[in-house]
């Protein structure tokens, strides 16, 4: 434990120019006077830790000091090559970069953990197109990567419907679901979503002829290249602003609603057959307000994209959901059920 937290407490220093006991502290989770006693350790170690007193100071390392990865173990190697997804990094362009990483790690291993990446491989693999999909890469992905690993600004043409349309965006980041890529953007300071396949022309801001791959962040450029990148801001989260979105997509195609009556199967198989958390609301809402009949039958509310859409996805439920409202749908569904019917009579 004390190993992983001395290992962790380097890794930090070498990651920032200074840091101050307080905050070595709140991220190690230790008091102060630990965070003293772990400097002094490593300092008897040959680690060069120096400490800057005063106000301002804190401690640093110092003569360029770099630590192999020597201290990450089994599961920490493992995690950390299952962390990459193949076919979205070769589809961005980033696939040598990511090569050339795993092996500069691999190289840095003790030498009983150097077959964690095969053991990864071998063991785990995510597919991130959908089923019966073809997946499409996007001509313009690799440009539209290369701006937002590197923050800058680029001019895009798009296809809104049937009009073409320009804009100047700042890529914040790339999204892939279920097979499609999505762009997140800052325009007019909004933050936008849009997908990657309706790009008809990218042109990003000319910047020199330095390989992206050579930085981790940004490059501080000079007066020539100062309009070319944007600032990005630091409070914005992927993650979250994805989430977001993609709920607020959802609710907002959900137009209409219908009413349908579930066997206990029809139950189970509802959120399978129709938008997931629609369905769960609709069942969990019906169960707190008048719960199942005597034959353990339920009646929902469920919303729905629109009625031919609900159509096509109800059918699957065969006998075990019966639509009671609107009545124009109840009948397709009755129509339906005499034209099967006859089928097999």
């Amino acid at each position: 434990m004390r190993a992983a937290r001395l290992i962790k407490m380097v890794l930090l220093l070498q990651a920032r120019p200074s840091m101050t006991a307080a905050e070595l502290a709140r991220e190690l989770e230790v008091s102060e006077r630990t965070v003293a006693r772990d400097v002094l350790s490593l300092s008897e170690a040959g680690v060069p830790v120096y400490a800057d007193r005063g106000r301002a100071g804190g401690y640093r390392l110092i003569g360029g000091y770099r630590t192999r990865l020597t201290g990450l173990g089994r599961s920490e190697a493992e995690a950390l090559f299952l962390s990459g997804v193949p076919s979205a990094l070769r589809e961005m362009g980033l696939a040598d970069a990511a090569s050339a990483a795993r092996l500069k790690v691999s190289a840095a291993l003790l030498p009983e953990l150097r077959d964690a990446a095969t053991g990864v491989a071998q063991r785990f693999h995510l597919d991130a197109p959908a089923w019966y999909q073809e997946p499409e890469t996007p001509d313009l992905l690799p440009e539209i990567a290369d701006a937002v690993w590197d923050d800058r600004r680029i001019t895009a043409r798009y296809l809104r419907k049937d009009t073409e349309v320009e804009r100047e965006l700042e890529p914040y980041g790339l999204v892939l679901k279920a097979g499609i890529w999505y762009l997140a953007a800052r325009t007019q300071g909004d933050y936008r979503v849009y997908r990657v396949d309706r790009f008809t022309a990218v042109a990003v801001a000319e910047h020199d002829n330095a390989s992206r791959h050579e930085h981790a962040g940004p490059r501080n450029g000079g007066a020539e290249d100062a309009g070319d990148r944007f600032t990005r801001d630091t409070s914005f989260d992927l993650p979250a602003f994805w989430a977001e979105r993609a709920a607020q997509f959802t609710r907002s195609i959900l137009r209409e609603e219908i009413t349908l009556r579930l066997s206990a199967s029809g139950i189970r198989q509802l959120p399978y057959v129709t938008e997931r958390t629609a369905a769960r609301e609709a069942i969990a809402r019906a169960r707190s307000e008048d719960g199942p009949d005597a034959q353990g039958r339920l009646t929902v509310t469920l919303a729905v994209e629109s009625a031919d859409v609900a159509f096509a996805q109800l059918l699957a439920l065969g006998p075990e959901g019966e639509i009671l409202a609107p009545p124009e749908l109840r009948a397709r569904f009755a129509t339906a059920a005499h034209r099967t019917a006859a089928l097999y009579s």
